[in-house]
């Protein structure tokens, strides 16, 4: 890649390029959970966080209706920060002279001007839309008097909050590289190697991250393999990709038999969000927002198509090596992620532990520099996925550069065409892995007690 196409797609402040394009789509700035006295004490007498995304200073609060307001963070009296802020209820006061904010951004008191003083009606601190889906916050950060777009109806935000589960972690590298890992077929073969399989249950009671131990759909001559299994043993996959109103479907063969063969499908929703199956009744949609241009927050909802979550577990699962209220990973460029030498030669391909595969790609991301030189990379066939997307990225970059519309889910044509989307992991009929996917798919959310089946497409 040139340099200067490495430059494009990696600054994200204000004014940059692909910043401008981010800003056409819903971000996730926080989980619900972080207002809550009882993962950060401090809410109890101040509910009102700092946040810094895309390269913006941002306070995020919710006020006493339960209305939520993300303001920028300098006072636009004489530009104090707004982290410092009394909470009053129906807003924000300034500690500096007194100048108070609603959730809308509106002045509603100029407390140290003249009766009668008709100041506040002309000054406005810069707001953003939030909403709330499945946990998360999500906020818009396009163009005042743009409207936004409708927000997408996909599964892991249609489902019910019984059947969802949000998690967070932070990463320090760039959002490009954070992302690219999840759309990468061929690395599940070696960066989550592990060298025997056991299965799921027996390996302890933590199970955050293990998905690649549980049983694959289908099995072979009456044999359930796990996962371990096949991505060790089937390490040549013929990958492709199909274009998604979203982005893009990914679908990776590994020929087992003659008459056998693996089938995963993944989708990529552009810009910065894949969706994966965890296992066969749940699936994982991470998305990856960039704080600045070194720092990420990956995001996750894990959704079941079967009974209702366990949030105190899975929360406890993942709160041993990532935990809140800072959401940084116990591991780390620090401690070298953890790193092991007896255990890569013994246990896992990496040697970065086996409970909790998220370090092995916070690991690849990090270790790539805060922002990763693509001038120095010599790309390969399995790369087909990271070239579609980069260059779906250069397009979109232009096109909103020309005054055209961002694609995908920025794109207010499409909303009715945002849903689902499938995803699969089994075991197939060499010859008929096509209509087996779909139907599995489709089985799975007919089964779902809070979605109708939908069709999926060839």
């Amino acid at each position: 890649m040139k340099a200067e196409h490495n430059d494009l797609l990696t600054r994200v402040g204000p004014g940059t390029a692909c910043g401008t394009l981010l800003r056409r789509y819903w971000q996730p700035v926080a989980l619900a959970e972080e207002f809550d006295p009882g993962v950060d004490a401090a809410m109890r007498e101040r509910p009102l966080k700092r946040l810094r995304i895309l390269g913006q200073d941002l306070v995020l609060f919710r006020d006493a209706a339960g209305a939520w307001g993300l303001l920028d963070r300098d006072c636009p009296h004489r530009g104090a920060d707004l982290a410092f802020a009394r909470h009053e209820g129906d807003g924000l006061r300034c500690p500096f002279h007194g100048w108070k904010f609603d959730t809308a951004g509106r002045c509603l008191d100029t407390p140290a001007e003249p009766l009668g003083s008709r100041l506040c009606e002309r000054v406005r601190q810069r707001s953003y839309p939030v909403l709330e889906r499945s946990g998360v916050l999500f906020a818009w950060f396009g163009e005042e008097g743009r409207a936004p777009p409708p927000f997408p109806a996909f599964d892991a935000f249609a489902a019910p909050a019984t059947h969802t589960f949000a998690y967070k972690g932070l990463w320090r590298c760039n959002w490009l590289q954070a992302f690219e890992v999840g759309i990468d077929p061929a690395h599940t073969s070696f960066l989550h190697r592990f060298f025997d399989d056991e299965p799921l249950q027996a390996v302890g009671a933590n199970t955050a991250g293990k998905q690649f131990r549980s049983a694959s759909a289908g099995d072979v001559g009456g044999e359930r393999w796990p996962m371990t299994r096949i991505m060790r043993e089937f390490h040549r996959p013929d990958i492709r990709h199909e274009p998604r109103p979203w982005g893009l479907q990914l679908t990776t063969l590994r020929p087992m038999t003659d008459e056998l063969t693996h089938v995963r499908v993944t989708q990529g929703i552009f810009p910065h969000t894949f969706v994966i199956p965890l296992s066969e009744t749940m699936t994982i949609t991470q998305m990856h927002v960039p704080i600045d241009d070194t720092h990420t927050w990956w995001v996750a909802v894990f959704t079941s198509y079967a009974g209702p979550v366990d949030r105190q577990a899975m929360r406890a699962q993942r709160a041993k090596y990532i935990a809140a209220p800072a959401y940084a990973p116990v591991h780390g460029r620090h401690d070298d992620w953890g790193f092991d030498a007896a255990e890569q030669r013994s246990r896992t391909f990496l040697g970065m532990g086996e409970e909790d595969i998220n370090v092995h790609d916070q690991w690849a991301v990090e270790s790539m520099g805060a922002i990763q030189d693509r001038t120095r990379e010599h790309l390969g066939s399995t790369d087909k996925v990271i070239v579609a997307h980069r260059r779906m990225l250069l397009d979109a970059i232009e096109s909103v550069r020309a005054g055209g519309a961002a694609p995908g889910v920025a794109d207010a044509a499409l909303a009715a065409q945002m849903r689902g989307p499938h995803t699969v992991d089994g075991i197939a009929p060499a010859g008929g892995w096509a209509g087996w996917w779909r139907d599995r798919a489709q089985a799975r959310r007919a089964a779902a007690p809070w979605a109708a089946a939908e069709p999926v497409e060839a």
